[in-house]
Parts: C-alpha cells; structure tokens; sequence
C-alpha cells in the first residue's frame, strides 16, 4: 500500500483524535494536513507500525495547536464552544440513531466543552487512554512522559471531570422530543412553558465570537433564560428553526436568508434540560447547510 492510501486508511481515526483534542473542525484539518506533510516526505516502507506513527505525529501537532489556541482563547469575546464536527438537517442521523446517540456522548458540545477545562497534556493523555485505548506506555512515549506521570494525568483528568461530566439519561427519542418541545415554546417565546422544560438552576451558553449580538456571559437560572427567549420573540427576532443533528446529538438548527444563523443543542438531566449550548459565531456554522 503507498503512502497516501496508508494515510487515507487512518484517517477517520486521526480526524477523530484531533477533533477531540481541539473542538475545531478547521484545526483538525490542518492538524491533518501537517500530519499528511510530514508522512509523505518520509520513506513510509521503513515505517515499521503506520498507525502508531501517524497517531503520534498527530497527537503532537494537536498539542501544539492546542497550546496556542488556549492563548488565542483568552481574548476571545464571550463563552467559546467547540465547532461541529457534522450539521445534518435529517429528520434521523445518518447511522443508526442508537449508535449516533453512542457517538455523541463522546463528541457533544457538553463534553467538548468540559475538556477545555484541561491541561493540554491531561486532555492528551485522558483522550488516549479513555477514547482510544492506549496504555500508559505508549501514552508515555508519545507525551514523552513517565508512566507514573500518565497515570498522574489521566487520573488528574478523571477527577476534574467526574464532577461536571455530562449525563445521558434520556433515549434518543425523549431527547429529541424535549428539544422539539423547547423549539416550539422557544419560537412562541412562552416563558412559562420553557422554565416548565428547564431545570431551576439552568444554564444557557452562547457563542457569538464577538462577530454577531449574544450574551457574554453563561445564563443561568430557569426564569431568566424563559425571559431571554420571550424578548427575542417579542422583538420579532425568532428565526426559522427546524430540528437537525449536530455531531450525532440532537439540535435545533436556525437559518437566516437561506443559511446557518445558529444551533442548540441541550443536556438533560432526569428528564429536564440542564444546559443549552448555541453557536452563533458564523465562523464556525457550515455555509453549506441550508433549510
């Protein structure tokens, strides 16, 4: 096998590691785009174990792009999350809905977004070993660590995020049905009817990127959230919305003059909504998708 069908045969799986390890479509592309660089400009048949070279070659791309983002992040305006992976406008996702509900535990903007509260190394190391089943060894030998430090990071990881790790509790088809329920309240701007769909203590993030109008900081609180949506309607702000997929997980998509304008998706938590994340900086909504 040449070099480029080598590389096209992993990577699916670097796409996943490096999509993981920035919550960026854009930077995992370019990850892989640097990684596929230096893959051709070596002998490949001298390459005992492909895989294990591109993984490393990638996971080492990743870290450095991680570390500068996290300084670029620091000035970013208002809450940042993740760019999504795939937008689909489907009434199901394109695999089977139980293992597309599989895959978005590992690639919801929920998760996602608690892995930021990581140390580029301890992301690393946690990603390796939890999504990707590596032993502290190779783990080791890919950071350039001990394998008493890997296990020192992946632990690290665990305990950070045990706390705050996403639950879902819900199927397929309750989640999908509460989101539906939230759209419609949402575009009727029924503040009663939302705070019924929302748990007291609520929390609503929006990434506007400082490119578009948003709140700058996280809301939470049932009632508050039910009056945000209430003044949109009310102003005649409420854009078309449908029911689509992000990253395999249920969310409402809103377009604007044909195109993307926004997307939520929600976490629920014992039959309520406990979190909605919606993206609103057009930087990292899909051009392509359209109603």
């Amino acid at each position: 096998m040449n070099a480029e069908s080598l590389f096209q045969t992993h990577r699916p799986r670097l796409l996943a590691l490096a999509y993981r390890m920035l919550g960026s479509r854009a930077d995992a592309e370019d990850v892989l785009q640097d990684a596929w660089l230096r893959w051709a400009g070596i002998a490949s048949d001298e390459v005992r174990d492909a895989e294990a070279w591109l993984v490393t070659a990638t996971t080492r791309l990743s870290l450095d792009r991680l570390r500068a983002a996290k300084r670029e992040r620091q000035h970013y305006v208002g809450p940042w999350l993740p760019e999504p992976l795939q937008v689909e406008l489907a009434t199901e996702p394109g695999a089977d809905p139980a293992q597309a509900h599989a895959v978005a535990d590992q690639v919801s903007f929920a998760f996602l977004t608690l892995l930021e509260q990581l140390s580029p190394d301890e992301r690393a190391a946690f990603l390796l070993k939890e999504a990707f089943e590596h032993d502290y060894r190779q783990i080791g030998t890919l950071l350039g660590h001990s394998e008493a430090n890997c296990r020192q990071l992946v632990r690290r990881a665990r305990q950070r995020l045990q706390t705050g790790a996403p639950r879902f509790d819900a199927s397929p088809a309750q989640h999908r049905q509460l989101l539906h329920r939230f759209m419609e309240a949402a575009q009727r701007g029924d503040s009663e009817a939302i705070q019924a769909l929302l748990h007291a203590n609520a929390m609503a993030v929006a990434d506007g990127g400082g490119r578009v109008t948003a709140t700058v900081r996280p809301l939470v609180g049932a009632e508050r959230i039910g009056r945000l949506y209430w003044a949109i309607a009310r102003r005649g702000a409420a854009l078309p919305a449908q029911l689509g997929y992000v990253n395999g997980e249920p969310a409402i998509l809103r377009f604007a003059e044909g195109r993307l304008a926004s997307f939520t998706t929600i976490e629920v938590v014992d039959g309520r909504i406990a979190a909605l994340y919606s993206v609103l900086n057009p930087e990292k909504l899909p051009a392509l998708v359209t109603p």
